[in-house]
């Protein structure tokens, strides 16, 4: 197998996703302000899965040891870098998990929810137990369950597929499109949001996405079953983004 065939493979899947009705719905405020509160889990999972990543690819202990090959580590860690120490509008250095925090903030968004998981994590609590005792929406448990799920299989090339096929660079230009016609309505409102888009359109649609799939490459070799997985596991992936933006959808239906 190859690229080429899991993202024939995934076309369906991923054109369902690209192509949800979810998009055209968002025409206020208040319908981002929605999808942000959900959309952060993604933002949120997407820097824990790359952290996973880079436990698998390098060393990370004390003593250090040669760890994989030495391109697998350069494609992981130049990721890294980009996702966790990127700038803001100011040019300060944040991750992209704090520079949505940040829009989120300035839109108005709910922040307490996130806040809350972040704190237990830092507590030392486990995530499956996080996830469920927690209040969050249906469709979020299952994202976040699908991720840590993932993570825990242990398999580098895996984790890689999901993080490649099934990631950020499913906000398709329509809806950067869109954000922007709102911000001209409530100027102030959402810029850092379209500053956050605009980067992740930049950064992981052109370096990062050519990256992971390098990576995926590295990972896979010529091992059929390994391509076999990544492919399922991709396709999984896709399931449970079209199965958050539809939770998405269904929350601002019943408002």
């Amino acid at each position: 197998m190859s690229i080429r065939k899991i993202q024939e493979t995934i076309a369906a899947n991923r054109q369902k996703v690209v192509a949800h009705p979810l998009y055209a719905q968002l025409q206020t405020l208040e319908d981002i302000r929605t999808f942000m509160q959900y959309h952060v889990y993604a933002v949120w999972d997407f820097m824990s899965l790359l952290k996973g990543l880079q436990q698998q690819l390098t060393c990370v202990n004390v003593p250090w040891v040669p760890v994989g090959s030495a391109a697998t580590r350069y494609l992981i860690n130049e990721i890294v870098t980009g996702e966790e120490s990127d700038v803001d509008q100011a040019g300060n250095r944040c991750s992209h998990f704090e520079l949505y925090e940040q829009a989120m903030q300035q839109a108005g968004a709910d922040i307490g929810n996130i806040k809350a998981i972040i704190a237990d994590v830092k507590a030392g609590k486990d995530i499956r137990q996080i996830l469920e005792t927690s209040s969050l929406p249906k469709a979020v448990k299952g994202f976040l369950g699908f991720t840590f799920e993932v993570i825990a299989t242990g398999k580098a090339h895996v984790m890689a597929a999901v993080f490649t096929f099934g990631r950020e660079d499913l906000i398709p230009d329509m809806f950067l499109a869109l954000v922007k016609d709102l911000d001209q309505k409530f100027p102030g409102k959402l810029d850092t949001f379209i500053y956050y888009l605009e980067r992740h359109i930049e950064v992981d649609g052109d370096h990062h996405s050519h990256l992971a799939m390098q990576m995926v490459t590295e990972l896979c070799g010529a091992d059929e079953n390994k391509w076999a997985e990544a492919a399922q596991y991709a396709q999984q992936s896709l399931h449970w983004r079209h199965e958050l933006w539809s939770g998405i959808l269904h929350e601002k239906t019943i408002l």
